[in-house]
């Protein structure tokens, strides 16, 4: 059992058993809800009570205040808060509370879930507040809830106990609601473009579609190792192949990489793609969905995040890669002597990395942090770009733009390559640096996929975890998930 029980709270159910009441029964009354409080009042002045109907609302009770005649208790429910009364002897037009609820009462904690069913009204100050006639504890709670007016306060517990973290703390519930929200919307804008939701594996045979570390597994039956995907892109474009013009995914996607405020081992992600579009069509879906969102959620326009004010209002800031590069790195990003000269001043391990590899880097180091207002940083070298179209007369850019926030990647977009001899090529040149972030072998099967010929399209990615950060003003992308990934508590402790 946990550590967390308290002795008065075991007490207390061994009370509730030994007297026939189930602290925790299988049924409870389909409830009103604290809204419907509110909306029956709202008319009602200071004082009084409609004692012509009666509502029933369920929630986790908070400490119960005793003002002699009468007991406030607070109840959180999905809709908020509500205040419960319980009132010693009468009332005009009311007998008062049954004095089984003052004893069921007594038995009851800080953090209980119960049914309250009563009469709606306001106090004399006039507060919303449901006039308790029937109470029913509906689960008992052994451990005890963080203080009442403190919350729980410490980071690392708020994650690890979500579960405590959403009711006890004001305010984390509201980023949630608000991250389902902007899913909502993303989802609404493509449908209503003509893009199809699709499902695609999450077990892959080969780690593609972006360069990272994959977790690795085996599955027993075909007895082989299998990745947990770094990307959906490879099928998604499989599925241009098919004659599926615009389709695109929502879902979790997985890189062994480090944890810090902007990543986490699995994360949220859509992506998008469109037949017979370029990476230009895909800035301006970009453009569409921030800005809606901006729109819904931030009238203003402009919104504080990571320490800065953002105006999220477009058109949006464009600006090419290698000109962005001369002007903060100082120098060429395909000077490669030039590049290590430079990371070695910057303190930038060099050894053993891939030219462009290292370059990029140096753009990461000098680059990123400057790009505050919304910026979409377009044309990438071509080395960086093994799944992008090389832009027509320009043979060391790719049509690609990656889109920033307040210094971070929010977005990610090619036109996409399907020329399928140029694709095994660049799988074959990845494979041959022996990064562990590349590919392990050629994905042949994607390539004769390219083979059956996939029309122009273009493609984009949109970090859900990151986009929720930027409208709920979030700093850490754990204050967004609901159960980041944690050190064991075993491992913290040492």
């Amino acid at each position: 059992m946990s550590d967390l029980q308290h002795p008065d709270r075991l007490k207390k159910l061994e009370q509730l058993r030994a007297q026939g009441i189930d602290p925790f029964p299988a049924r409870a009354s389909q409830p009103d809800g604290s809204a419907a409080v509110a909306d029956a009042v709202r008319e009602l002045p200071s004082g009084a009570m409609d004692a012509s109907k009666t509502l029933t609302v369920s929630g986790r009770m908070r400490l119960p205040r005793d003002f002699g005649k009468l007991v406030f208790i607070p109840l959180l429910d999905r809709h908020g808060r509500v205040q419960l009364a319980l009132e010693k002897g009468s009332r005009e037009s009311w007998t008062g509370t049954p004095a089984a609820c003052f004893e069921l009462l007594t038995q009851l904690d800080d953090g209980d879930h119960v049914e309250a069913t009563g009469r709606p009204g306001r106090t004399r100050k006039g507060e919303p507040t449901l006039f308790v006639d029937s109470l029913k504890l509906l689960s008992k709670t052994l451990a005890p809830p963080p203080e009442k007016w403190h919350g729980l306060q410490d980071t690392d517990a708020r994650f690890r106990r979500r579960y405590v973290d959403l009711w006890a703390n004001d305010g984390v519930r509201a980023v949630f609601e608000t991250r389902a929200r902007i899913v909502s919307t993303v989802r609404r804008i493509l449908d209503g473009e003509g893009y199809l939701e699709v499902e695609t594996p999450i077990l892959h045979p080969i780690a593609g579609g972006a360069t990272a570390r994959p977790f690795v597994t085996h599955h027993n039956a075909l007895d082989r190792d299998l990745y947990l995907r770094i990307a959906p892109e490879l099928y998604l474009k499989r599925l241009l192949v098919g004659g599926l013009e615009r389709v695109y995914e929502m879902g979790r996607v997985f890189r062994n990489e480090g944890i810090d405020t902007r990543h986490n081992p699995e994360f949220s992600m859509i992506e998008i793609y469109r037949a017979f579009a370029d990476y230009r069509h895909m800035m301006e879906l970009v453009e569409k969905v921030v800005s809606t969102l901006q729109h819904d959620l931030v009238p203003s326009g402009t919104i504080r995040w990571r320490d800065v004010d953002v105006d999220l209002r477009p058109p949006y800031r464009r600006a090419g890669y290698l000109d962005l590069f001369r002007e903060h790195v100082g120098g060429d990003f395909f000077d490669h002597g030039f590049c290590v000269r430079r990371a070695a001043e910057l303190k930038i391990p060099s050894a053993g990395k891939p030219p462009e590899k290292l370059a990029n880097d140096l753009f990461e180091e000098c680059v990123e942090h400057t790009l505050v207002q919304p910026t979409f940083i377009v044309d990438y070298p071509v080395p960086i770009c093994p799944l992008a179209k090389t832009k027509p007369g320009d043979p060391r850019v790719a049509e690609r733009f990656e889109f920033f926030v307040a210094g971070m990647e929010l977005a990610n977009a090619f036109t996409e390559l399907n020329d399928p001899i140029d694709q095994e090529q660049r799988f074959a040149a990845q494979v041959a640096t022996k990064d562990e972030e590349a590919p392990a072998e050629v994905d042949v099967d994607y390539v004769q996929a390219l083979e059956y010929g996939m029309p122009p399209a273009g493609g984009l990615g949109i970090g859900i975890d990151r986009l929720v950060m930027l409208f709920t003003g979030k700093n850490s992308i754990r204050e967004v998930v609901l159960f980041p990934q944690l050190r064991d508590d075993r491992t913290a402790a040492q």
